[in-house]
């Protein structure tokens, strides 16, 4: 069962918001978060590992990438219900449309994203390699 002091903290902030605006879009790895909220690779890191922490992540290894994305399948349907408000919510907002149209133009930066980032991203949110 989630803890849900622990969702409602994750949906607390405005940097976490943002980052799940973009995983309304698709997955994502920490180097796309990094670059869309202009943040830097330990704070993306972090604001990854808090969403994941509350259960609303879920983490996938593609080859040396780590892509996280919005656990949809993990969650009742309450929580549902509150993710499915936030991004109506979204919809009207200058900033989450413009991460949006950002997201579209950044790119995953190659291997120094896959062998360094991602991975030292995945060890901090998981603890695991």
């Amino acid at each position: 069962m989630r803890n849900t002091v622990k969702v409602y903290k994750a949906l607390s902030d405005e940097s976490r918001l943002r980052v799940l605006n973009l995983l309304f879009e698709r997955e994502c790895c920490v180097c796309e978060i990094e670059q869309v909220l202009g943040v830097s690779q330990s704070k993306a890191s972090r604001i990854l590992s808090t969403l994941y922490e509350a259960g609303l992540l879920i983490l996938r290894k593609e080859g040396l990438w780590s892509l996280y994305s919005i656990d949809w399948d993990g969650m009742d349907e309450k929580l549902k219900g509150i993710l499915r408000a936030a991004k109506a919510e979204f919809e009207g907002n200058e900033q989450m449309a413009a991460d949006k149209e950002l997201l579209k133009v950044t790119v995953r930066t190659g291997a120094a994203c896959a062998g360094t980032f991602c991975e030292k991203a995945m060890t901090e949110t998981t603890g695991a390699r």
